[in-house]
């Protein structure tokens, strides 16, 4: 059995995506971020960085593992799926997992700071974010002109990508003239085990809801965004 803590966000999905298609067996601890439950000295004890997703594998003596990239790379290793053994075509599946967990996550999460939660609009930064998140949108439609998935055969590569793009419009991106991308985000989404995956746990954002109920969603972040940045400081 393992145990997950994490919360309804795209680096939290990663993981319960992968377990559910993976089919393993798990208990999910869905914790309050806006509580600050991620910075308390038990959840320090299983990850020092005090961030979700981490896990705890009960069968190999309690192991824990956190950041996402990583807890992805174990739970393949550990199965022997999401993950060819060949030398080669392991590289590819960590080139495009590396992709996104050095860029469009990076990218995408700072364009969320600046265009939804900071309450002053630097344009300059939007701009910046927004933008990277863009072109790298463009080097992923590129290579999926040619490629069903990321790396040869569904992997976990598509997994950590596909749970931030998919995201693209709360941070401002459209995926306007990236057909092959809209291909590969419909495929992906299309996977039972993708669809329970986004729903655990359960997110209070509805991002087809008003834009008053947006604006408040946004609001209540950026009130946790500062609190956290007030906590880290020791305020």
């Amino acid at each position: 059995m393992i145990d997950l803590y994490t919360a309804a966000t795209p680096n939290g999905h990663k993981i319960s995506i992968a377990l559910e298609e993976l089919e393993l067996p798990y208990e999910l601890h869905a914790l309050d971020l806006a509580a600050g439950t991620q910075k308390e000295p038990w959840f320090l004890a299983i990850n020092p960085n005090g961030r979700i997703p981490a896990i705890v594998d009960r069968a190999e003596d309690d192991f824990a593992v956190f950041e996402s990239g990583a807890i992805l790379i174990y739970l393949a290793e550990k199965t022997g799926r999401l993950m060819p053994a060949g030398a080669k075509a392991r590289s590819r599946v960590l080139q495009w997992l590396m992709f996104q967990m050095g860029g469009i996550g990076p990218m995408m999460g700072q364009a969320n700071v600046f265009y939804r939660y900071f309450p002053e609009k630097i344009p300059a930064a939007i701009d910046r974010y927004q933008g990277e998140s863009k072109r790298l949108f463009r080097v992923l439609d590129g290579h999926l002109r040619d490629h069903e998935y990321l790396a040869g055969d569904y992997s976990i590569a598509d997994i950590a990508n596909w749970a931030w793009v998919r995201t693209h419009s709360w941070s401002g991106v459209d995926t306007d003239g990236l057909p092959h991308l809209q291909r590969w985000l419909a495929l992906v989404g299309g996977r039972p085990a993708v669809q329970r995956g986004i729903t655990l746990p359960p997110s209070r954002l509805d991002r087809t809801a008003s834009a008053e109920k947006t604006e408040q969603f946004a609001a209540e972040a950026r009130k946790m965004l500062e609190t956290g940045q007030s906590r880290e400081k020791g305020v």
